[in-house]
């Protein structure tokens, strides 16, 4: 290359570099040489309009108060629209692009993708972070003319790319059939954390609030994440199974983070439960190594069946065993490495979980599976030959396979 390739990379719903796979996407190809920018949204200690990190230049816009509601999800996409069209003309000015990486939610991003395929002739590389059409019918149970207007900016998403990373192979397959893309146009680039930054620490008995155990979850607190399931096995664990030994600690935040805390009051079990809200990434290694089980609650529905959970990689990389209900992606991730829970039943969720707290041998061994999976096909390092090909980088992808296939020897 004569020059260095430019790229900008546009993500509406975390802000950089909080969002782990955008930046390990950036940094990845930073490294090889592109320049990038990211346009992303302000969020909670990532406050600065524009600041440099890592030499990756990024620009954040503010953003309205999270509504879960479909008047407040429109608010939201309309502001995110409007500083993302303002934004990219500014970085076209100052930086300058020759691809335009989105990354959804919410597919409206093709409106300013568009404008500069059309109108200034970048190239468009659509990452297919979330099915949004199936996320809008988890959220409220129909099919109304929003889920066929995400239908409809999905396909026209998909015809302004001229590449298409995919997250897992059920959306590699949405790709190839919604999308109507050719298969050598779409790429698989799964969320595995690297290992080199994302490692376990030592436990921090602090953490389990005077308990025997502790529980853990990570993730977004929203209606498909079933958390309402997770308080309702919190409470049957404590109350029909007499279980005071116990600490569950919720990490994150999201729409329903309040009313979730109020149904925990509403339960009685606010004693046994913490919720953390957001954490910084030490401490949320820390608090995740303290933990002797991490539980996934998603709901049982098509969305979270097709979609890869960055949380479970987390879980993985850090060798803990599993819970979760009995979803498609979420056991290709974890394999052995989890158990599984009949689909949205959270008696039974609650008996997996008593039954793995019994069996201190059966989680080591668990722990050991995630982390060897992690550590043989599904960390990062495995995704950056792909991520390359799909940046039409063929010789570089080779230079990062020797890479790869050199550092296996560690192993």
């Amino acid at each position: 290359m004569l020059k260095p390739t430019r790229v900008l990379i546009i993500v509406e719903n975390l802000p950089s570099p909080f969002d782990r796979r955008v930046w390990m996407e950036a940094t990845t190809l930073t490294k090889e040489g592109f320049e990038v920018s990211i346009i992303c949204p302000q969020g909670k200690g990532y406050e600065k309009r524009y600041e440099v990190i890592d030499s990756i230049h990024i620009y954040r816009h503010p953003m309205p108060p999270e509504i879960s509601s479909v008047v407040g999800y429109l608010t939201e996409y309309a502001a995110a629209v409007f500083w993302e069209f303002y934004l990219a003309h500014r970085v076209w000015w100052e930086r300058g692009f020759d691809i335009i990486h989105i990354c959804n939610p919410p597919d409206l991003l093709f409106l300013t993708a568009g404008w500069f395929k059309l109108i200034k002739g970048a190239k468009v590389i659509f990452d297919h972070h979330d099915i949004n059409p199936e996320m809008y019918e988890a959220k409220y149970g129909r099919r109304d003319i929003f889920y066929y207007g995400l239908r409809l900016v999905e396909r026209l998403t998909f015809a302004l790319a001229d590449t298409v990373i995919a997250t897992n192979e059920s959306y590699r397959e949405i790709a190839l059939t919604r999308g109507r893309k050719k298969p050598e146009d779409v790429f698989v680039v799964r969320s595995g954390p690297d290992l080199s930054r994302f490692q376990p620490v030592p436990v921090n008995e602090a953490y389990k609030r005077n308990k025997e155990y502790l529980v853990g979850y990570v993730g977004v607190m929203g209606e498909p994440e079933g958390i309402d399931y997770l308080l309702e096995s919190i409470r049957h664990i404590v109350y029909d199974q007499n279980r005071q030994d116990i600490h569950f600690m919720l990490i994150g935040s999201g729409p329903m983070f309040t009313q979730l805390q109020n149904l925990a009051v509403q339960l009685g079990i606010e004693e046994f439960v913490e919720f953390t809200g957001r954490v910084s990434d030490e401490e949320l290694l820390a608090r995740l190594s303290s933990c002797d089980i991490c539980v996934n609650p998603d709901k049982k529905m098509p969305y979270n069946d097709k979609s890869t959970m960055n949380k479970i990689m987390e879980y993985m990389a850090i060798g803990k065993p599993i819970v979760q209900f009995d979803l498609m992606e979420g056991r290709r991730s974890a394999g052995e490495a989890s158990v599984y829970a009949k689909g949205n039943d959270a008696i039974d969720f609650a008996d997996k979980i008593l039954e793995l707290l019994a069996d201190p041998e059966q989680r080591e061994q668990m722990g050991a599976i995630g982390l060897r999976r992690m550590e043989e096909k599904l960390e990062w390092r495995y995704q950056i030959p792909t991520l390359l090909q799909a940046y039409g980088v063929k010789n570089w992808s080779k230079i990062i396979t020797e890479k790869t296939s050199t550092q296996l020897n560690v192993f």
